[in-house]
């Protein structure tokens, strides 16, 4: 009886640490994300660099990381669509995938955040962390916040920040054309543009704005018609992908003369577009750009000799960054203990010491005003084979970029 207590205990005690597989992380242990954004359609070849991204830097960090463990990638195709990226969602739940990364466009961020907080308080013991790497519509780490929501890119109003801040010191500024997207995005870039110039520059004016639907317009021509005849020196857009391109073309066809201030002029086919016509006259607002030094020089390099492709989404490295940090913190790979983990927690990126804001999970960091400019010995790099790159004009501080939240964060019981 004695004989059998022990091996009963002993049973008990080897059951309890089989069960717990995912409390302690195991160094090789594999970690699947899926990857949720459009691989078809007018916006695929952003999301086809996007996804050799995050496999390209979890190859890397898989050799060695704080955690120990391997990430592995599952790519799944929202094609741009909300209710395609809720379809992705469940079907990556369904294959056991509990981390998902989204960033192209804030209608599926905000249905993805959603679905994901309303499966995880359905599902105890399956919940699922969301690494938001690109959806910047504030909402979403304000009104809209979630606990297992985190976004890595700096929000529409915290690049708006850093860029009228820029902006103000521009004196040739003076007639301003907004145009966008017609989403939540779009609509945001407009709002805080009109608001941080009128605060800092009230002598300049909007003369213009459009919002246009996004991913259809195949020909920008009557919309740049509307910016000559405004007499606008400088276009704000958030545009990106085909949407930026095909703008871009439109403006230097027409001999546009102003300045682009921009959001994502770095995404696939835009500086082919822009190339030697737009030299000196189109601004970025990004959290990198091509110089900066050490490892992501390292990285952006590497990517090229690979692909012959541009690695422009830095937030595929802080992303899993703060996986691995957060997981060595948890010592577990299970996202309940992850996201506490998360919560709050500083970690080196690419451009020093980040944070992930505990009060509403949006990552605090450094922003960047970047130039279009041919490279030169100081700034070889070439983007997409242009002999052009972004060269840094300013760099903004974590804490001046930084904006306040709204978000009454409501941690699990």
């Amino acid at each position: 009886m004695k004989f059998a207590r022990r091996l009963f205990g002993l049973s008990v005690a080897a059951t309890a640490v089989l069960g717990s597989g995912l409390v302690f992380a195991q160094a090789g242990e594999t970690v699947k994300i899926g990857f949720i954004d459009p691989l078809s359609g007018p916006f695929a070849n952003v999301g086809q660099n996007q996804l050799k991204g995050w496999q390209f830097v979890a190859a890397e960090m898989n050799k060695k990381n704080a955690a120990g463990v391997k990430f592995e990638f599952v790519a799944f195709d929202n094609k741009g669509s909300p209710q395609e990226s809720l379809n992705s969602l469940k079907a990556a739940i369904d294959q056991g995938i509990r981390y998902v990364v989204q960033g192209n466009g804030s209608g599926a961020a905000l249905a993805i955040s959603d679905a994901v907080t309303k499966h995880n308080s359905r599902n105890p013991g399956k919940e699922v962390v969301y690494l938001n790497y690109a959806a910047v519509d504030p909402d979403l780490t304000n009104s809209k916040c979630s606990y297992w929501h985190f976004r890595l890119d700096a929000d529409t109003s915290m690049k708006m920040e850093a860029l009228t801040s820029f902006m103000k010191d521009q004196p040739e500024i003076k007639k301003v054309y907004v145009i966008g997207q017609n989403y939540s995005h779009g609509v945001q870039v407009e709002k805080f543009f009109r608001q941080g110039i009128a605060a800092k520059r009230p002598d300049v004016q909007v003369v213009g704005s459009d919002l246009h639907p996004i991913g259809q317009v195949k020909d920008f021509a009557p919309y740049v018609a509307k910016i000559k005849a405004s007499g606008a020196d400088s276009i704000v857009t958030g545009n990106w992908g085909q949407d930026l391109t095909l703008l871009v073309r439109a403006a230097t066809d027409a001999g546009l003369t102003a300045n682009f201030y921009t959001y994502y002029a770095v995404t696939s086919g835009v500086p082919t577009a822009m190339a030697s016509g737009l030299a000196g006259k189109v601004r970025v607002v990004a959290i990198g750009h091509n110089a900066l030094p050490g490892l992501a020089d390292k990285l952006q390099t590497g990517f090229k000799a690979k692909f012959d492709d541009d690695w422009y989404t830095l937030q595929t490295y802080s992303g899993l960054a703060l996986l691995s940090a957060g997981m060595a913190k948890a010592k577990s790979t299970d996202p309940v203990l992850v996201a506490k983990a998360m919560n709050g927690i500083k970690f080196q990126g690419l451009t020093g010491e980040l944070e992930m804001r505990k009060s509403d999970h949006q990552l605090q960091q450094p922003v960047f005003i970047t130039e279009w400019r041919k490279a030169d010995a100081k700034h070889p790099y070439s983007v997409e084979n242009t002999g052009y790159n972004f060269q840094e004009v300013r760099a903004i501080p974590a804490y001046v970029a930084s904006t306040p939240t709204s978000c009454q964060m409501k941690a699990p019981s």
